[in-house]
């Protein structure tokens, strides 16, 4: 699906920017809409239609995924069954701040989304997209004002976001980031930390082919979530160890239905081939770097990491019994994530404690990536599916 248009008069601030170098090509009559202009109308249609032909390489497809912490953006080409990336933008945005309390996105949060948005819809306009698909979590499927603030997006950017459910959420992250599970047979449990909520989905291996979704669950406790309903952080150590230990009964309350529900199937399918743990968020990405002592954040070393899990709870506790100000000055932290990672460590050792595993594998991606790959699938078939009817209408002529 297209899910971008530009708004009338363009993106405030913003002028359509000429496309430079590979880039220049034409689109196709039928993804003229995905950027401002399309092809002139003097192009005949046939030399677009060869252009295609010619290079289904230089066709990007890109992702927008607005959370409750994060805006990102991946824009990308297909090359062979996998992709390169082209593009790319990430920004902490906060768009939950308050909701906990309030039930509504406040305006400087909305204010801040936006900036960041009018970025992605920048960059969609200067790259040669095909399709593109945007999609919104758990702070606008909460919010009472999550509808408006979607209508307000379209029309001051252009881009059209859809409010996913927490199971579409939790299927776009297995399709992102299955392939760096542990190469084994059984059951593994795939889990994204994110802003708003916690998505868990317990899946099964099948050799060459993605995993069997056997079953699934989400929790309403996210790095902003969680960290905003248990309340200030005290200053003292035993208080901030209270406010911790809270954090992870939290938690684990949420946790406990999911976990009664699926134990017994994991019980005989884990008998010969242990449970696997694969963790798709900004809180295992953080820990791992700090694990490997990376002066600074680094992609290649953490995507697909492999990390002993006593390791990481080490890691966790260590944080949680940091003052603010020791937190900010750990690398690959900063001030960003500095009130927040603790919130994430109370529900990766939650999970931990629920479904202790040995390893614990890392992925930096997860859903726009499982966006992505769908998208290049439902190109690819449609691509194939007018070349098909084009040599039907030649053979006819």
């Amino acid at each position: 699906m297209a899910d971008y248009s530009p708004p009338p008069g363009g993106s405030p601030g913003s002028k359509a920017r000429p496309e430079s170098g590979k880039a220049q090509r034409k689109q196709p009559p039928d993804s003229s809409r995905n950027r401002p202009g399309g092809p002139s109308r003097s192009e005949p249609a046939a030399w677009q239609q060869a252009q295609r032909a010619a290079q289904p390489q230089r066709q990007a497809f890109a992702a927008i995924d607005l959370g409750t912490n994060n805006c990102r953006l991946l824009i990308a080409r297909p090359q062979g069954e996998n992709f390169v990336v082209i593009d790319a933008f990430s920004r902490v945005v906060r768009l939950g701040e308050g909701l906990a309390q309030t039930g509504r996105l406040s305006q400087a949060a909305m204010d801040r989304a936006l900036g960041a948005l009018h970025i992605c819809a920048d960059k969609l306009k200067r790259r040669n997209v095909h399709l593109a698909r945007s999609v919104a979590t758990e702070a606008c499927r909460r919010a009472e004002n999550g509808a408006d603030f979607i209508q307000r997006v379209r029309e001051e950017t252009g881009i059209l976001l859809d409010i996913i459910s927490a199971q579409e959420e939790a299927r776009l992250a297995v399709m992102g980031c299955h392939i760096l599970l542990e190469a084994d047979e059984g059951p593994a449990m795939i889990f994204d930390i994110g802003g708003g909520s916690t998505e868990l989905v317990l899946v099964e291996s099948r050799h060459d082919a993605a995993p069997l979704i056997h079953d699934w669950h989400s929790v309403p406790w996210g790095v902003v979530s969680l960290t905003e309903t248990v309340g200030h952080e005290p200053e003292d150590p035993v208080g901030r160890a209270a406010r911790y230990a809270a954090m992870r009964d939290t938690v684990a309350g949420s946790l406990a239905p999911f976990a009664t529900r699926i134990g017994d199937w994991i019980d005989r399918n884990a008998s010969d081939h242990p449970l696997r743990l694969l963790g798709t968020s900004g809180t295992v990405t953080t820990l791992a770097s700090l694990h490997l002592e990376l002066p600074q954040y680094d992609r290649s070393a953490v995507d697909g990491l492999i990390v002993v899990s006593d390791s990481m709870r080490d890691l966790c506790q260590g944080l949680a019994r940091m003052t603010p100000a020791e937190r900010r000055a750990q690398p690959c932290i900063g001030r960003e994530r500095s009130d927040l990672v603790v919130a994430g460590c109370a529900i990766l050792e939650s999970i931990l404690d629920l479904w202790p595993a040995d390893r614990l594998g890392v992925a930096d991606r997860g859903i726009r990536e499982g966006i992505l790959r769908g998208l290049m699938a439902a190109g690819g078939h449609g691509e194939r599916a007018r070349a098909a009817l084009l040599r039907m209408q030649r053979g006819s002529a």
